[in-house]
C-alpha cells in the first residue's frame, strides 16, 4: 500500500512515518559526515539475545490473535500473513542494514535502490488491490503520488541525491503512496461490487460508466486519507512518530527534529491526496478491476 513509512516490506501496511530518519536530515547537515555521534548507545534498543526473543514472542503473539479471531478475507489468510510479514521485513532490514554503508557512498547504487524500492512499492500496492493482470496500473497512483515530491526535494536542494537522506525521505514518502493507494484502491472496487446495482441504476440515467463509478467508488476511496490525516492531527499529543524520536536519538534539538518531522507530515499529506485521486481515476475508468466472484 501503512503501513504514516521503506519500502514497504510487500506484505506490510503500515504508518510509513515509521521510519527513522537521521539527524542528517536537517536542511543544512545533509551529508553523511554531518551526522552527530554525541548520541548514546544506551538510548537505543540492545541488539542481543534478548531483543530476539521479545520481537519473536511478539510475532507469535500477534499471529495466534489473527488466527483466534480468524482475521482474514478472500485474499488472505492474515495470521499467515503477519508471521511471513514479519520474518521478511527482519531479513529485508538485515539485508538493508549491510548494505546502506556502501550504497549511500555511490550516487548510481543510490538512484538504483530508490528505483528498487518504487518498483517493490508498486508491485506490492498492485497485488493488494487485484489478481488479475490490471494489478501493473498501481504503478501509476504510487508513481504519481512520491515521486513528483521527491523530485521536488531534491531540486531544491532540500534532500541532496548524495546523502544518505534520500533513502529514508523517499522511502516514507513511496511508503505513503503504496498504502494509499492499496487503501483507496481495495475500498473502492469493494463499494462498486457491493453497489453494482446502484451504478448500472446511475448508467441507466445517462451517466457515462466513469461517471457512474466515481459517483459510488469517491466517498469510500476518500477514507483511505484518514490514517494519515488522524496522524498528523494527533502528532505531538498522541503519538511521536520516527522521524522525531530517530532525530532525538540521534542527538539533534527538540526543534530541528520537530521541524522534520513537520516537513514528512506535509509531503506525507500530498503524496496520499494524489495517490488516491489517481488510483480512484483508473478504478472509475476501469483500468483496474477485480475478477467477477466464480
Amino acid at each position: 500500500m501503512c503501513h504514516s513509512g521503506a519500502v514497504t516490506a510487500p506484505t506490510a501496511l503500515t504508518a510509513p512515518t515509521g521510519a527513522a530518519l537521521a539527524p542528517a536530515a536537517l536542511p543544512s547537515a545533509w551529508s553523511p559526515s554531518a551526522l552527530p555521534s554525541t548520541a548514546s548507545s544506551s538510548s537505543l534498543l540492545p541488539v542481543d539475545r534478548t531483543l530476539a526473543v521479545v520481537l519473536a514472542v511478539l510475532l507469535v503473539a500477534a499471529a495466534g490473535v489473527a488466527a483466534y479471531a480468524r482475521l482474514a478475507d478472500a485474499q488472505e489468510n492474515y495470521a499467515r500473513g503477519i508471521v511471513y510479514a514479519g520474518i521478511r521485513a527482519a531479513v529485508q532490514l538485515a539485508a538493508v542494514s549491510a548494505l546502506i554503508g556502501w550504497v549511500v557512498k555511490h550516487e548510481a547504487a543510490l538512484l538504483g535502490f530508490v528505483v528498487l524500492m518504487f518498483s517493490v512499492a508498486s508491485r506490492t500496492a498492485g497485488r493488494r488491490i487485484t489478481r488479475d493482470r490490471t494489478w501493473w496500473w498501481a504503478f501509476v497512483p504510487v508513481g504519481a503520488g512520491s515521486l513528483p515530491v521527491v523530485a521536488v526535494l531534491v531540486a531544491a536542494g532540500l534532500v541532496p541525491i548524495d546523502g544518505v537522506a534520500l533513502i529514508p525521505v523517499a522511502g516514507i514518502l513511496i511508503g505513503g503512496g503504496l498504502t494509499a493507494t492499496v487503501l483507496g484502491g481495495r475500498r473502492a472496487l469493494e463499494e462498486l461490487a457491493g453497489r453494482a446495482g446502484e451504478v448500472e441504476a446511475a448508467m441507466a440515467l445517462g451517466f457515462s460508466d466513469r461517471d457512474a463509478r466515481m459517483e459510488i467508488a469517491r466517498p469510500a476511496a476518500s477514507g483511505a486519507l484518514v490514517p494519515g490525516l488522524d496522524q498528523t492531527r494527533t502528532v505531538g499529543l498522541v503519538t511521536l512518530p520516527g522521524a522525531f524520536v530517530g532525530m532525538l536519538l540521534g542527538g539533534a534539538s527538540p526543534v530541528s527534529a520537530g521541524a522534520v518531522q513537520l516537513f514528512v507530515l506535509i509531503a506525507l499529506m500530498a503524496v496520499q491526496a494524489v495517490s488516491v485521486a489517481v488510483v480512484l481515476e483508473l478504478v472509475a475508468r476501469g483500468h483496474i478491476t477485480r475478477p467477477a466472484p466464480a
